[in-house]
């Protein structure tokens, strides 16, 4: 076993570490919803096995949170119980990982000294060593589709055009080839870029997933370190920092964030141009193509609940002189602001900061001069670094009822992967299942991938992780009691809130 100290955490990017943890009879340690029990019988993730990681300030410890707030502590006698409403001493554990290849966790209980496993269903904190009862494989929860930023390059990973490899080497995570899936399956991860192909320990992006794909997650001072079978890292390697495995020890180098992707649109005008910041300030619907210029990130503001839209050289879309909009701003102000309101044709509307409606003139240049809504005032919205998504709400995850079915249900604990396809109508998608090449079909009564036609969706940004997906018809795909899942209604209040 090694000692892996766990200290502050002092970057604002970090993502909370909430985790499940699982011990060698494959069980997830779980905070039972009444009574604050807790045991080791979970047989999937979700809510009740999730787990919050807190780093001490101190730098020698962690404390579990569970989902309801309270926190793991161990009694003098080893009884382990969640009933600690703060982080007292007896709540504060130690991590050490294990040597070996599989690189399993133990806790041990800085009070006691001894380590936290799970005996039958029952937690016990009496082993005075780690053996196979104490010792947890840690299954991360966050989204599967993260930003991953190097802590010593201080730079985001991205997939390098035209090469088979990753470098971490981008100043700003822009479009699609920044964003990873990081994929967890039987105690291990393997890292995919947008293609969907795996990163290997040399470095090459690999179409089937090998022993060299299969990395252990580890934690260091509140970061988080990838090591594979060999006990090599991943750290970015050379002048082009391309991301593979070099030694086996642990710097700068080999630590990591994860950060949550924020949502990159482009929008299309009534003229079938795309807007864009390419010829300059004005922001004007005049181009054929999107590239990074007719990428806009949309960063909601917590307190009005209304979108900044921000370019990639850092400037934001602002309300100027004679309403015209324009890319001049570089700092936040209210007249950044716009509220986005979604119609039934699948179309996105702008309200400025004066109350109008954003318009784009026939010249292509964007005014909020407008009192109602026509074709003029309205946009396709066209969501720009996602190919694939995987999406969950409040039950689960999006995925096939069992392994025969082509029936979805959204209570899963693990996900299936839904391709989306431009549409036949400007700012339309289809949905596809990668494996069958079949698409997705709905009724009133279930949803299923048994279909060589395409249906048509449309994607509403309500919150900068969180959309509403609508059918061509109007009608929105929600989620039932007991995983169904159906389209149901054109009332967006009652819309299920998918993440994504």
């Amino acid at each position: 076993m090694s000692n892996h100290t766990n200290g502050h955490i002092s970057d604002d990017h970090v993502l909370p570490w909430t985790v499940g943890l699982v011990n060698g009879q494959f069980r997830y340690l779980t905070a039972e919803s009444f009574g604050c029990k807790v045991n080791a019988n979970g047989l999937s993730l979700k809510k009740k096995q999730m787990w919050t990681l807190e780093p001490m300030r101190d730098g020698e410890a962690v404390c579990l949170r569970s989902h309801q707030g309270k926190y793991l502590a161990v009694d003098q006698f080893g009884n382990v119980t969640c009933e600690a409403e703060d982080s007292v001493a007896e709540a504060r554990f130690q991590i050490l990982v294990a040597d070996d290849r599989d690189g399993q966790w133990a806790f041990q209980s800085l009070a006691r000294g001894y380590f936290l496993g799970a005996s039958n269903d029952k937690l016990v904190c009496t082993a005075k060593a780690p053996g196979p009862a104490e010792l947890w494989n840690v299954h991360l929860a966050v989204r599967p589709q993260v930003l991953l930023r190097s802590l010593g390059r201080r730079r985001y990973a991205r997939l390098s055009p035209d090469t088979d490899e990753v470098r971490v080497d981008a100043n700003t995570p822009w479009g699609e080839d920044t964003l990873f899936t990081l994929a967890y399956r039987d105690g291990k991860y393997t890292l995919h870029a947008g293609d969907g192909r795996c990163l290997d320990t040399g470095g090459k992006l690999v179409d089937t997933v090998g022993q060299d794909c299969r990395f252990t997650l580890e934690f260091h001072n509140g970061y988080l370190a990838l090591r594979a079978s060999d006990g090599r890292y991943l750290a970015p390697v050379g002048s082009k920092a391309v991301l593979r495995t070099r030694t086996q020890s642990v710097s700068k180098d080999e630590l990591f964030t994860l950060e949550e992707s924020q949502p990159q649109a482009a929008f299309g005008g009534v003229n079938g141009k795309i807007v864009s910041v390419r010829q300059g300030v004005d922001v004007t619907a005049n181009q054929d193509e999107i590239s990074d210029h007719e990428t806009f990130q949309l960063e909601l503001d917590s307190a009005t609940k209304r979108w900044y839209i921000r370019t990639m050289e850092d400037s934001y879309w602002c309300l100027g002189i004679n309403a015209g909009i324009q890319a001049t701003s570089c700092k936040r102000t209210p007249n950044c602001l716009f509220d986005l309101i979604w119609h039934q044709d699948g179309s996105v509307t702008f309200v400025a900061n004066n109350g109008r409606f954003v318009a784009a003139k026939k010249s292509g240049h964007l005014f909020a001069n407008s009192d109602q809504v026509g074709d003029m005032e309205k946009f396709r919205f066209y969501l720009i670094n996602r190919s694939t998504l995987v999406i969950k709400c409040n039950q689960g995850f999006v995925g096939y009822k069992s392994a025969t079915s082509k029936k979805l249900e959204c209570n899963k604990s693990s996900y299936e992967t839904i391709i989306i396809e431009r549409g036949d109508n400007p700012g339309s998608y289809y949905f596809k299942d990668g494996a069958s090449n079949k698409y997705w079909r709905v009724s009133e009564e279930d949803v299923v991938i048994d279909s060589d036609v395409p249906e048509r969706f449309y994607l509403e940004l309500r919150e900068p992780s969180k959309l509403c997906v609508k059918t061509s018809s109007g009608t929105y795909l929600v989620a039932e009691k007991n995983g169904i899942l159906k389209v149901n209604g054109a009332d967006a209040s009652s819309a299920t809130l998918w993440e994504f």
